[in-house]
């Protein structure tokens, strides 16, 4: 009770239409795809299947100045809100941070900044997020529309107000965008590392030097020429996949942790499901577990798994990658998400289309490369404190998503006094 006569005596919040705080709403188009010319550029082009309550920093697919003069797409100012129309997005929202073109099932809305935040009002419709979906679930209507979005209103308060409540959340998503940009640089400096080390050969000889620039000697081998005391093996030689499996649905009183693809899709945080949610098969996880997606490769999913709950498992499209021995583990990660790697996984794809390409695992272990054991466990150990920093930020940023999650509400109903 104290809550409630705390919230009516605070100010009314009254609504607003969408259409009332833009200077511009606007869909956007899709150049012809049989037309190569119109691709490529330096135009990003916004599908919305990356519209994900999210900021916009890059984009999958570009275009060129040709597409976007014989399509009906169009330049989206930076700051924009977009909201996703069709399908299985319809009414997720995201905020572009760099001037983008988007698709025709995406609405753009450039906010009035004197009549609103545009980051607030990010934030209002992602709160509003399940009714304007509704909106495009019920009856005959599949897909929402500009005027559908036109129309919609949102609670509102203050300029002022506005922004201290986009403040707070922003500061969040501010802290999780540092975490992203902190993880995909220790990644690329892993990776700098490991193609240095075992690629180019220039890990360090005896005297700490560079050893293929300052005469380290090499042997002829079936992969070309490879430094002295190391041999060519496949794969096999220092992992392996782990197959046990598990059928949840026989214990379904037991909480599994699951970690699945729509789970690493949206932050690679695995879901908490009791057995009789977990609808299939599963691998089951053990600690320092490298899981690589079979399903749909050319999207690069990897997910090391350091430590594991009891009742761990993992979706069949994951293979679960093992080192041999603890002591490569992260030399194994690096491996797994390597170019080298990939390209050898690609190449054992099968499948007529995108989302039903797959590979079979067993083969990826026949792949060879040039080997030194000991090289590869001081590099193992010099990498373990970058994948224990990226994933201590990625458990970091669940727990501020989760607390931004609980805020959004309370703040969008007025019943946080600022």
């Amino acid at each position: 009770m104290k809550d409630i006569e705390e919230r009516n005596n605070m100010e009314e919040w009254k609504k607003i239409k969408i259409s009332d705080i833009c200077n511009r709403i606007t869909s956007g188009g899709t150049p012809k795809s049989t037309i190569a010319e119109y691709y490529g550029g330096n135009i990003p082009w916004l599908n919305t299947k990356e519209i994900n309550f999210n900021r916009i920093f890059k984009t999958e697919k570009s275009i060129t100045d040709l597409g976007l003069k014989s399509s009906s797409a169009k330049l989206i100012t930076i700051n924009s809100v977009v909201v996703a129309m069709y399908g299985a997005t319809a009414g997720k929202v995201a905020i572009t941070k760099i001037p983008l073109t988007t698709n025709q099932a995406c609405c753009n809305l450039s906010i009035d900044s004197t009549k609103a935040d545009y980051r607030y009002v990010y934030y209002a419709l992602s709160n509003d997020y399940s009714r304007l979906a509704s909106l495009a679930n019920g009856g005959a209507q599949q897909n929402l529309n500009a005027q559908l979005i036109k129309d919609f209103e949102i609670i509102y308060p203050s300029l002022e107000k506005q922004k201290r409540i986009a403040n707070i959340l922003s500061s969040l998503d501010d802290k999780i965008e540092l975490n992203n940009r902190i993880n995909a640089n220790l990644e690329e400096q892993a990776q700098a590392l490991f193609h240095r080390w075992f690629v180019d050969f220039e890990f360090p000889n005896e005297e700490g030097l560079p050893y293929k620039s300052n005469g380290g000697g090499f042997v002829e081998s079936e992969l070309g020429k490879i430094p002295e005391e190391w041999t060519v093996e496949k794969l096999s030689k220092i992992l392996y996949i782990s197959k046990n499996g598990i059928n949840p649905l026989k214990t379904p009183e037991i909480l599994y942790t699951n970690y699945s693809l729509p789970a690493y899709d949206t932050g690679m945080i695995p879901e908490e499901l009791k057995g009789s949610h977990v609808l299939s098969n599963k691998y089951i996880v053990t600690d320092n577990t490298i899981l690589f997606s079979k399903l749909n490769p050319r999207i690069k999913r990897i997910w090391y798994v350091e430590k594991t709950n009891k009742d761990s498992v993992c979706s069949t499209e994951f293979i679960p990658y093992k080192a041999t021995i603890n002591e490569l583990t992260y030399f194994v990660y690096c491996l797994i998400n390597s170019p080298i790697f990939y390209q050898s996984a690609m190449a054992l794809v099968n499948g007529s289309t995108g989302s039903h390409q797959r590979f079979h695992p067993q083969e990826t272990l026949d792949f060879k490369i040039s080997m030194n054991k000991d090289k590869m466990i001081v590099f193992s150990k010099l990498i373990a404190p970058m994948i224990k920093l990226i994933t201590k930020n990625i458990l970091e940023s669940h727990s501020l998503s989760q607390l931004r999650d609980t805020l959004l509400p309370k703040l969008m109903n007025n019943y946080i006094n600022l």
